[in-house]
């Protein structure tokens, strides 16, 4: 009997990827369609009122967290690649931290201690005997507050970009720039910070893409962004045409922050240097400046908004074991668990096709996979649903009038379409884990195997994803963390009293119940550090 062929063998992998392929675009490709074929006066209608104040809005939050993270992630990684200081090697790692907050949580912290009844502003009063009237103090809820609160924590983009090219730069090119008579100030601006820059940019570009999809950061300040007016528009107005076309200004707006992202990290090289750039020890006043410059990013990301929410879990009433909190948990995890196995299968699907069929539709699969990061949450939920309850709802017309039979909201009312949405805009990352770990492996691994009459199914399952499962568990780490925090699509795409953690920490928050939202906002941080912590250890091993 013949054998099959390999383009046999691999045909169900095929039709898994491409159906993976269809699901990764089906909501980006709605969200056209729908905003394309809507009522244009209704676009017409949102310029005149709510679009350009959106627009400017996104752009301030834009351009503020670009500024401020470049500031804080490009000058912090230089500091601890470039001098010794007294704290460097705790900073360095130290400087990472924030990352396990989403900065919805930093708002409900900051808000509880800088607003008027918080606790700083509670303090000034009593010790200056000052009314409200008597001094100014700046807004928390306010657009300002939303950039400083995101860039708090996503300047360590910045930071690991930067790091990494820093270290990469070698001590050649730094010490041709001080024979040349450049002092140090003058060698960074010259040479190492021009060669940083695409991997600087490349950070940048990801902290603006993560601010234009935030939603809960926004929302609870009352910052009117393109993000939040969509919520506003499907929810709170019931306008769906204007929500799609608000997602389709998002998600333009999205897509060009990705493509510059794509072709500044395309310039950027991380190549290790013949030799390491040598650190100068700092003296006197300079190495506490140095070590004061960058212990701020950790104590104002990280370790403050911590202490807060720990006070404020403290005193609060409610029970983090009652059935009701404990019920959150479950949802939550098992969301996530759902979502992380779903991913990284996908992923692993994707990764194995286009190893095992080298050619343009393995790449053009990659490709596609990579889009859902550079796409809000929102944009997401909002192109799934626009399809899938037309479909819900054209069946159940069909059911009930052929057998009396209401199936309801089969699709739309269920989690699996909330498990679509995190695969879709976590797929990048567990497809970036699957070939950091597949490049750890010679190409020649399973050779052996095939040639003994494997085939491609067998080597991938009993060679490769056993090599690759350090890799493969912290893709499984990463999506299910995310997926905990990953509030806009939560919000829009829930099924009906189907509750989570970050939509719990919401909704009490917004109820000014701030106490309540600690708790669960706490256990969101607590597992938001364990990829911290294998991050860390990266750090620790360079």
């Amino acid at each position: 009997m013949p054998r099959p062929s390999s383009e046999h063998r691999l045909l169900g992998l095929t039709c898994v990827t491409s159906g993976i392929a269809l699901i990764v675009m089906l909501p980006l490709v709605a969200v056209v369609f729908a905003a394309l074929d809507g009522n244009f006066d209704i676009l017409g209608h949102l310029w005149e009122t709510v679009l350009p104040r959106y627009i400017a809005t996104t752009l301030f939050l834009t351009v503020s967290v670009a500024l401020g993270t470049f500031l804080m992630g490009a000058g912090s990684a230089w500091l601890v690649t470039s001098y010794e200081f007294p704290g460097r090697r705790l900073l360095e790692v130290a400087l990472v931290l924030p990352l396990a907050f989403p900065a919805y949580v930093l708002a409900y912290a900051y808000t509880d201690l800088l607003d008027h009844p918080g606790l700083i502003q509670t303090v000034l009063r009593d010790v200056t005997g000052w009314g409200a009237r008597d001094y100014w103090f700046p807004e928390i809820r306010s657009p300002g507050g939303a950039a400083t609160m995101l860039t708090f924590v996503l300047y360590p983009y910045v930071y690991l970009l930067a790091r990494a090219a820093f270290i990469s730069q070698g001590a050649r090119a730094y010490s041709t720039a001080r024979t040349l008579g450049h002092g140090p100030w003058s060698a960074f601006l010259r040479i190492s910070l021009p060669m940083a820059r695409p991997a600087i940019a490349a950070g940048v570009l990801l902290a603006c893409m993560e601010t234009i999809a935030d939603y809960g950061t926004v929302a609870y300040f009352g910052v009117q962004s393109l993000a939040y007016g969509i919520y506003q528009s499907w929810f709170s107005m019931a306008d769906r045409a204007a929500a799609a076309q608000l997602a389709f200004s998002l998600l333009v707006f999205a897509l060009f922050l990705a493509v510059l992202e794509r072709r500044t990290r395309g310039g950027a090289r991380f190549e290790s240097g013949s030799t390491p750039l040598p650190r100068s020890q700092l003296q006197g006043g300079s190495a506490w400046i140095a070590t004061f410059v960058c212990m701020i990013p950790v104590l104002l990301g990280a370790v403050l908004p911590a202490f807060a929410l720990l006070v404020m879990a403290t005193g609060s009433s409610q029970s983090i074991l009652s059935e009701r909190y404990l019920g959150f948990v479950r949802n939550s995890f098992t969301l996530a668990g759902i979502a992380a196995l779903v991913t990284v299968s996908a992923a692993i699907a994707i990764g194995a096709y286009d190893r095992l069929r080298d050619g343009l539709l393995g790449s053009a699969l990659l490709q596609i996979g990579r889009i859902g990061y550079a796409v809000p949450g929102g944009v997401i939920a909002v192109g799934l649903l626009v399809p899938f309850a037309a479909f819900d709802n054209a069946l159940d017309v069909f059911m009930e009038a052929r057998f009396g039979i209401s199936t309801g909201l089969l699709i739309t009312g269920s989690i699996w379409l909330m498990v679509a949405a995190y695969m879709i805009r976590f797929l990048a990352a567990a497809l970036g884990a699957y070939e950091g770990g597949e490049a750890g492996m010679s190409p020649n691994v399973g050779s052996v195997a095939r040639t003994l009459g494997k085939g491609p199914y067998t080597v991938l399952a009993r060679v490769h994803l056993p090599i690759m499962a350090p890799s493969l568990l912290t893709a499984v780490l990463i999506v299910f963390i995310d997926t905990l925090k990953e509030l806009p699509a939560t919000l829009i795409l829930r099924p009906f009293n189907f509750d989570t953690l970050a939509v719990q920490a919401h909704r009490l928050a917004a109820d000014e119940r701030l106490d309540g939202a600690a708790a669960p906002s706490l256990v969101i941080a607590v597992m938001g550090l364990l990829p911290v912590i294998l991050l860390i250890r990266k750090i620790r091993a360079r």
